[in-house]
């Protein structure tokens, strides 16, 4: 009997809705530790439970299953799902941001999946289309409020939490999809606004954080996800996180100015990012996979396996739970009410 694998330091994704011979090859990668679904690989339910489960079926050992699940623009899965508001409409309605934490988590572990990327803890600070109505609010005390709110709903469901995107996106116009922004900000106006979420949910045991893709000029030259500054001695050490660190997307335009994928990989890692997203790129998968040395870190298992679900309820169970039916029932009224 093989030994099983430990989680890996790669996420990568899949093409479709069935796995590739090359995907099932990357899966077995020891360097591999989780997979991100998008909406090309939904369909129904159904058909993504099997996905899923196909997608465990070639690792031997733990793999973690992702996706970005916010709601608003960003819910990668429809049809069958409850159809989740953006986060700031929880603003005119406090009191259903934990049902909805509690919802999406609920849903998406009923079908395989580990965690969602969630929930945004940047501050909406009027200038930024990519984050507008992702933020919950234009102040951070309401962020901090409602995206505790939201976490503890998803905590309940049994999901880790990932705050995002460290320390703070709501500051710049430009999408870091397409371009590297710049925050001109100070440190000091930072910890006054944008930092405030992220240290409050720390404390309260966020178990996750993705940086941001941002360049912070005056405070540090690398952009977040890259720099031991802002991973190291901020956000572990100042902030005491001692969770999992992802990188975003090594793919977006953002990363591309530190350098090819083997080097966005390796600057990520070195400033303290536990796992690395390359997506949308097989070939960018595929090389960096093979470019990061194949080492087993318990620090970094630890914080990863943390990131584990914990399903209580199969899909056609937890559909018939009054929880559900009464959550649903609420969030589809807020998101007609305000739509």
């Amino acid at each position: 009997m093989n030994t099983p694998l430990p989680i890996g330091p790669v996420m990568l994704d899949v093409a479709g809705w069935a796995l590739t011979e090359d995907e099932r090859e990357m899966i077995k990668h020891p360097n591999t530790g989780a997979v991100i679904l998008f909406a090309r690989n939904y369909q129904e339910p159904g058909q993504v439970l099997e996905l899923i489960g196909a997608i465990r079926r070639e690792r031997n050992g733990t793999l973690l299953i992702a996706v970005d699940q916010e709601g608003g623009r960003v819910q990668r899965f429809q049809n069958g799902f409850t159809r989740l508001p953006p986060a700031a409409f929880y603003a005119k309605a406090p009191e259903l941001a934990e049902s909805a934490g509690w919802l999406m988590a609920a849903e998406l572990l009923a079908v395989g999946v580990d965690f969602s990327f969630a929930p945004v803890l940047d501050v909406d600070c009027g200038v930024s289309e990519i984050i507008a109505d992702r933020s919950f609010a234009t102040d951070a005390a309401l962020v901090s409020q409602l995206a505790s709110h939201f976490r503890k709903g998803m905590k309940a469901a049994g999901m880790a939490a990932t705050g995002k995107h460290f320390p703070g996106h709501g500051g710049v116009a430009l999408d870091s999809h397409l371009t590297l922004p710049e925050d001109d900000r100070d440190l000091q106006a930072l910890r006054d606004k944008d930092l405030q979420p992220f240290r409050q949910l720390i404390h309260e045991g966020l178990e996750g954080v993705m940086p941001a893709h941002v360049v912070y000029p005056n405070i540090d030259p690398m952009p977040a996800g890259f720099s031991p500054f802002w991973i190291q001695q901020v956000l572990r050490g100042e902030f005491g996180f001692d969770g999992a660190v992802f990188s975003d997307d090594l793919s977006m335009a953002g990363a591309a100015a530190v350098g090819d994928f083997r080097e966005r990989a390796r600057l990520a890692q070195q400033a303290g990012c536990d796992m690395v997203l390359v997506c949308n790129n097989p070939a960018a998968a595929a090389a960096v996979l093979e470019a990061i040395p194949v080492a087993e870190s318990p620090v970094r298992q630890r914080r990863l396996m943390a990131m584990q679900g914990q399903a209580t309820y199969s899909r056609k169970q937890l559909m018939q739970t009054e929880r559900w039916l009464h959550s649903a029932s609420l969030i589809n009224q807020l998101a007609e009410t305000h739509a």
